[in-house]
């Protein structure tokens, strides 16, 4: 006998600029706010969704199909779901997955998120790269666009934005084998979890730290490298995140940044970082090495960066890889200090596995220092 099901609810998408998009509820009933972005990957929505740096956005899921596998409990990135929305055209309640342990509408619900789907998101991902990153509410309880108007004057801009510390870890843990030499410290800025995997798969022993833990006591774990992670938010008014990498840089032991650790690393050196119009998200965006002339398919997440006309002011920063996209700086390294860092993600988790390689180099860095 077929069971005739209640339609979904509709809800309403409505842009900083004014712009409205009308769809039917998925996930939790309800209202939320952030900054809208987008993410043209086709695989991996879990793990995106379970990515700290994605902390206050709603992201636009460009694929037309999202949550046709599931979701499973091995594909995260932290312990819970930190978009604050997400955005559809077609968001699958069913799914094919033998593994998956429950669907995409069930995990989102449990995790209190507010979706909307029937939304044409390749003309939405347009709008958005023509008219820059901006804020956007979604509600499935409050229809009136004029009231929505009201309640989305009270979400702040990120920039300026402190978010690492929001995400960051509580307390500090230890991970990986307690007898390797290679003792790393880890700056948890909002990090995800494939990063930390990455080097304890290479040998490495952990100890990873909360944001606003102070070099003193990073050294008591006797480190013999630093990791400064990814994470969300400005990183132009984390003074305190800057102060910590100034001093960390000051040891001169091997230190490898990633996203926002990239950021912090380009700051504490004297350069200064820029918020880009729409942001880099998705699993290929091609990068350039300039020290070996190749390409790398990468995967993003970031709406900051660094900005190139600053790179005068510190002639000690080297770029070492370029977006070819936009020619923006994907990479630098420090002529004078055992330093490097990337804006992309290459435990890239999901996405192509190109640039796995700087773990290796990190962890070769470390093992020279040893000998």
């Amino acid at each position: 006998m077929h069971i005739q099901q209640d339609p979904p609810p509709p809800a309403v998408l409505l842009l900083e600029d004014g712009t409205v998009h009308y769809g039917t509820a998925f996930g939790k009933i309800g209202t939320t706010t952030g900054e809208i972005c987008f993410n043209t990957g086709m695989t991996g929505y879990q793990e995106v969704f379970t990515d700290p740096s994605y902390y206050g956005q709603i992201i636009i899921m460009n694929s037309v199909h999202i949550g046709n596998y599931g979701v499973k409990d091995t594909d995260v990135e932290s312990d819970s779901v930190k978009i604050r929305g997400m955005i559809g055209r077609n968001l699958e309640e069913q799914f094919s997955r033998k593994m998956a342990n429950a669907s995409l509408e069930t995990y989102l619900i449990a995790n209190n998120i507010v979706c909307i789907e029937g939304v044409d998101t390749r003309a939405l991902v347009s709008h958005v790269r023509e008219k820059g990153a901006m804020n956007c509410i979604i509600s499935s309880e409050i229809l009136d666009v004029e009231e929505l108007k009201k309640e989305l004057a009270k979400c702040p801009s990120m920039e300026g934005l402190e978010l690492a510390s929001v995400v960051t870890t509580k307390e500090a843990y230890n991970l990986g084998n307690p007898e390797s030499p290679i003792r790393i410290a880890v700056m948890d800025f909002g990090t995800k979890q494939h990063i930390l995997q990455c080097m304890v798969d290479r040998g490495a022993y952990l100890k990873v730290f909360p944001a606003k833990t102070k070099l003193e006591t990073l050294k008591e774990f006797n480190p013999v490298g630093y990791f400064i992670s990814n994470g969300p938010g400005d990183p132009s008014v984390m003074d305190y995140a800057i102060d910590t990498v100034k001093a960390i840089l000051g040891e001169n032991k091997p230190t490898f940044g990633i996203c926002l650790g990239h950021q912090l690393i380009a700051l504490a050196s004297g350069v200064e970082t820029l918020k880009l119009h729409h942001g880099h998200r998705g699993l290929n965006h091609p990068v350039k090495n300039l020290k070996t002339g190749l390409c790398e398919v990468t995967t993003q997440n970031h709406g900051f960066g660094v900005n190139p006309d600053s790179l005068s002011k510190a002639p000690d920063v080297e770029v070492t890889h370029i977006n070819l996209n936009d020619d923006s700086i994907e990479g630098i390294r420090l002529k004078s200090k055992p330093a490097f860092s990337v804006q992309y993600h290459p435990e890239s988790t999901p996405g192509p596995h190109d640039s796995r390689y700087l773990f290796d180099d990190f962890i070769t860095m470390i093992k020279q220092t040893l000998n």
